[in-house]
């Protein structure tokens, strides 16, 4: 198990100025207003339900698009479904990837129901598991219930820690193999965590994601889809806290003087188009070890266990000081995608009798701030 010290010295204290030079994050870096649900959520509500719910909204989910929809029940208790403007189905069409997501979300339902001294009862799909896609059926319904014999999770300490950090990784810097093993915590019944520093698959994984990678942003669909949901600016950010966020000191620049925008990221022939690509070929070729995940079958059940198990992961990685980012290119399932995504279940599914849910990259980079989040009240359905 991660040591307590570990935990200590990466839980909540350290979020008050992470970021992209301290002084500058915390006067004029990144919207403030497109995080304040990170702090909002220790602050509370007064409201069980809402306290937890302040938690969840903080999970990671493909795009940033955070998909949820919220139905506050009568009794301690609400039902969570899915916002279906808010799927990717060019670059995740069957919305696996989105399910994923609603399982880190109850993850931390989960974990922060436990902090508060309740028990959360979670029921998978009570109308029944959306297949082929999903639909205006519920996720889940989750009842709180007050339990003396709950133990909080001490993963718990570390989430308003947590990161995706896409930068480059430190090529100097190897991370340790024996540190490996303590990701496999973040495994979960049903779901396998593995990881490795192995030169030899470290360099084949490198180029397999860098050049998945290039088959997303070459596709016009997907590349347009991402395109679509990407915000610049600090202004833009703020109106519209979802989707991919560029509003760092460097992209807000860019954006303002007109040499960032979705249609100069749409032309293969611009300079934003090459070193969008490039910065993120970098970012893929900087990997120091890699961590996936997978299930012996792909059911919506096994979906929502996989984002379980995976926001676990990140949790334990980011309190081991390691910089995390997810490379789910090539386990996307669109047709152009289909020699990586059969190379990906070759290397690291159990003789392709697996599905390889995630795959992420480890490393050390310098930290930065959390992902913009929509405020709780937004996500909540009329009562």
């Amino acid at each position: 198990m991660i040591s307590r010290r570990a935990l200590l010295t990466t839980g909540t204290a350290s979020v008050v100025l992470f970021g992209l030079g301290g002084t500058w994050w915390a006067t004029t870096g990144p919207s403030r207003t497109a995080r304040e649900p990170w702090s909002a959520a220790s602050a509370g509500f007064g409201d069980t339900r809402l306290d937890v719910l302040a938690y969840a909204i903080l999970a990671p989910n493909p795009h940033n698009m955070q998909p949820w929809r919220i139905g506050l029940g009568r009794r301690l208790d609400f039902t969570i479904y899915c916002d279906l403007d808010r799927l990717l189905p060019e670059t995740d069409p069957p919305n696996r990837q989105i399910t994923i997501g609603f399982g880190c979300f109850l993850e931390l339902c989960r974990q922060a129901a436990a902090e508060s001294g309740y028990r959360a009862d979670i029921t998978y799909f009570p109308e029944g598991e959306p297949q082929p896609l999903l639909d205006g059926r519920p996720i889940a319904h989750v009842e709180l219930v007050e339990d003396a014999s709950v133990r909080p999770d001490p993963l718990f300490s570390t989430v308003l820690a947590r990161r995706t950090n896409r930068l480059p990784y430190d090529a100097s810097r190897p991370v340790d193999p024996g540190i490996l093993p303590e990701l496999q915590g973040g495994a979960v019944d049903g779901v396998k965590v593995l990881a490795t520093a192995d030169a030899a698959l470290v360099d084949e994984l490198r180029m397999l994601t860098t050049d998945a990678w290039r088959v997303e942003w070459d596709t016009a669909s997907t590349r347009r889809e991402s395109i679509e949901v990407m915000h610049i600016g600090k202004a833009e950010v703020s109106a519209q806290p979802y989707g991919l966020s560029m509003d760092d000191r460097l992209t807000s620049t860019i954006g303002l003087l007109g040499l960032m925008s979705p249609e100069a990221l749409d032309d293969p022939d611009s300079s934003a188009y090459r070193e969008s690509f490039e910065f993120y070929a970098r970012a893929c070729r900087s990997s120091m070890a890699f961590v996936w995940s997978t299930t012996p079958t792909n059911t919506r059940r096994a979906q929502l266990e996989a984002g379980r198990a995976w926001v676990r992961t990140q949790l334990i990685a980011n309190a081991l000081g390691l910089s995390f980012h997810p490379l789910s290119q090539a386990l996307q399932e669109f047709s152009e995608m289909a020699e990586y995504y059969k190379r990906v279940h070759e290397l690291l599914s159990n003789d392709g009798g697996e599905t390889v849910q995630m795959l992420a990259r480890l490393g050390y980079a310098p930290d930065v701030g959390p992902a913009p989040r929509q405020a709780l009240e937004s996500k909540l359905l009329p009562v």
